[in-house]
């Protein structure tokens, strides 16, 4: 359950649907599986799976949801096979050649055959709404991926203004700086991985793996006029991550001090183990996106001037830090 990857996006209105009545919106796209001739079907299923019957998980504010995806696994080599036999037979039989708009009819055709007898293979997203701060984050490294969850929940509620959290300057161009040897913001840490990226299109990319940022060779790249756009941190000594340009999070680890708290937590069951992650893990965030965001300057504002990050009485006294030189 412990999210890896961060989609963050922001409520444009305060959330103030209940978890109850959620639910009762979950419910009628709740997940039922692919039907005979289906492909893909998705659907809302509970959080904490056979150990739990509801289709939110709640907790002081945070609401988590779980989106369920069963794809039929038709595999392209086995329909490339089939279909290059029809046409053999085809031609063979008839004395002619068979041509694309033909060959497309009859892949559908074999496809549509083969979907009853399909392999399926299960996936669950997991996601969820940060009431205080109106804020919606996904576990997907894929931004396309957490946009499909967004839609459901879109179509479910009937209503949810949500776009991706975006930063007020370049975020680029902070991290390229912290790697040039600027100043961190209190409580940051380089790691070790970075990606550097020229401006042109042919400028070249430098991948770094296992390395000392603070190197002089890493310095190189960046006084060659490449720039940062994937950058390893840590926070606190309690999460380490990598920062993509897009404020998207990648490879989130929660550390030992983290772990061991969780461990030494009494739960007696499934379901109170994961009530306690959940909400060991939801303090945790709900501590580090704000820092982040004001380490890169803030995020950019919504239509009322207001940071989504931060509740409105704070956002009114936050100051925005320089532009990165």
């Amino acid at each position: 359950m412990w999210f890896r990857n961060l989609q963050v996006y922001r409520l444009q209105d305060p959330f103030t649907t209940t978890p109850e009545k959620l639910a009762a919106h979950l419910q009628d796209d709740a997940f039922s599986g692919c039907r005979k001739m289906d492909m893909v079907a998705a659907g809302w299923a509970p959080p904490l799976g056979r150990h739990g019957e509801h289709l939110v998980h709640a907790a002081n504010g945070y609401i988590m949801v779980c989106l369920r995806r069963e794809e039929k696994l038709i595999p392209a080599g086995v329909v490339k096979q089939l279909l290059d036999d029809k046409v053999a037979d085809i031609e063979a039989a008839e004395s002619r050649e068979i041509y694309r708009r033909e060959k497309m009819r009859l892949k559908e055709e074999i496809i549509v055959d083969l979907l009853p007898r399909a392999l399926t293979r299960i996936s669950n997203q997991f996601a969820y709404i940060d009431t205080r701060n109106s804020l919606l984050i996904v576990d997907s490294a894929s931004p396309g991926k957490a946009e499909l969850l967004v839609s459901q929940l879109r179509n479910s509620l009937g209503r949810l203004p949500a776009t991706p959290l975006q930063s007020d300057k370049s975020l680029s161009a902070y991290m390229t700086r912290w790697l040039d040897g600027g100043q961190l913001p209190s409580g940051f840490e380089l790691g070790d991985d970075c990606e550097l990226k020229h401006p042109q299109p042919d400028g070249g990319v430098v991948t770094c793996k296992h390395q000392d940022l603070g190197a002089a060779e890493v310095r190189n790249h960046i006084k060659g006029g490449k720039r940062a756009v994937k950058l390893a941190m840590r926070w606190t000594d309690r999460l380490s991550f990598v920062l993509h340009e897009d404020l998207s999070i990648k490879r989130l680890r929660f550390e030992d001090i983290v772990q061991d708290a969780e461990q030494e937590t009494e739960a007696d069951d499934p379901a109170s183990r994961f009530d306690l992650d959940f909400t060991i893990m939801v303090l945790e965030l709900a501590a580090f996106l704000p820092q982040l965001v004001e380490a890169v300057g803030g995020a950019a504002k919504t239509g009322d001037g207001r940071d989504a990050t931060q509740p409105a009485a704070a956002a009114a006294v936050r100051e925005a830090e320089p532009e990165p030189a």
